[in-house]
């Protein structure tokens, strides 16, 4: 009888150790198989960005060429400049009435543009063509694929748990709320993808252009008021004739004063002859 207990209970040992080894190499097998349909939703997600400054001879014949150049690869215009920065300025006289206004300025181009990015060497290549000499040229490569497979996966988990939520609906008050917290990260997730997605199919440049100084010459009109004045002769009559005029203005001024010119002469020989008496009376009496 204890012989019998004995093998019995070997034997229901030797069959868990079995089990639990089974168990461990199903486990095994499911992990190695979610890794492997986690690999196979793993897709390349990689973000391209570009960036490019070049001299070229004219700015504005360079826009319109690149700007085809972009519509030829399929692509689009984001945002444009063309500006022109002066650099120094001047004027000089050319005439009497009139100046020659020199004008020294830098134009310079800027352009982002969307290229789809199984062409984005080729499009570079291209502009590198229209350029004097290259300042700076890079590649931004940024890979979003773990990010975009989370995004997908943490939405299907959120589409499991608002249908767990909708079934027991009645069950909690706060599940609405829940469910619609669990959508709106949905949308999120979603649009986040989608802009992923954006990315990955068109790439993003940006191109800085300029050309050399250029210098412009515009006659412009004399605004110095001096300028306009008569040359030195014809002032130097015109000031004996202003200085003829004055002296007769004097005369007549004089003229129109006679009346107290009479009286301060009166008054004067008056003053001289009271002190000629004077001295001639005080002279007697010392006598």
């Amino acid at each position: 009888m204890k012989k019998y207990l004995i093998y019995c209970v070997f034997a229901i040992a030797m069959f868990s150790c079995n089990s639990n080894k089974d168990s461990k190499l199903e486990n095994s097998d499911s992990a190695s198989a979610n890794l492997e349909a986690t690999d196979s939703l793993l897709a390349e997600k990689i973000i391209k960005t570009a960036d490019m400054r070049f001299r070229v001879k004219d700015v504005q014949n360079t826009k319109e060429k690149l700007s085809s150049a972009i519509k030829a690869e399929g692509g689009t215009i984001a945002e444009f400049t063309v500006q022109s920065n002066i650099q120094q300025t001047e004027k000089v006289k050319y005439s009497t009435d009139s100046l020659l206004e020199l004008t020294s300025y830098r134009t310079e181009g800027f352009i982002i543009a969307k290229v789809p990015s199984d062409k984005l060497d080729e499009f570079t290549n291209k502009v590198a063509k229209f350029a004097v000499f290259i300042d700076q040229q890079s590649l931004k490569m940024d890979d979003q694929s773990i990010v975009y497979l989370s995004n997908k996966l943490k939405n299907e988990n959120r589409v499991e748990a608002v249908e767990q939520l909708n079934k027991h609906a009645n069950k909690k008050s706060n599940n609405v709320e829940t469910s619609l917290s669990l959508k709106d990260d949905y949308v999120d997730k979603k649009i986040e993808n989608l802009m992923i997605d954006s990315k990955v199919q068109y790439s993003t440049i940006t191109l800085n252009f300029y050309q050399n100084n250029t210098v412009k010459s515009i006659l412009v009109g004399n605004d110095d008021l001096y300028s306009y004045r008569p040359n030195f002769f014809t002032r130097l009559g015109l000031s004996f004739q202003n200085g003829w005029y004055i002296f007769k203005e004097v005369i007549l001024v004089a003229m129109n004063l006679w009346v107290w010119i009479l009286i301060g002469t009166a008054a004067y020989f008056g003053f001289k002859y009271y002190r000629k008496r004077k001295v001639v009376n005080a002279n007697q009496v010392t006598a």
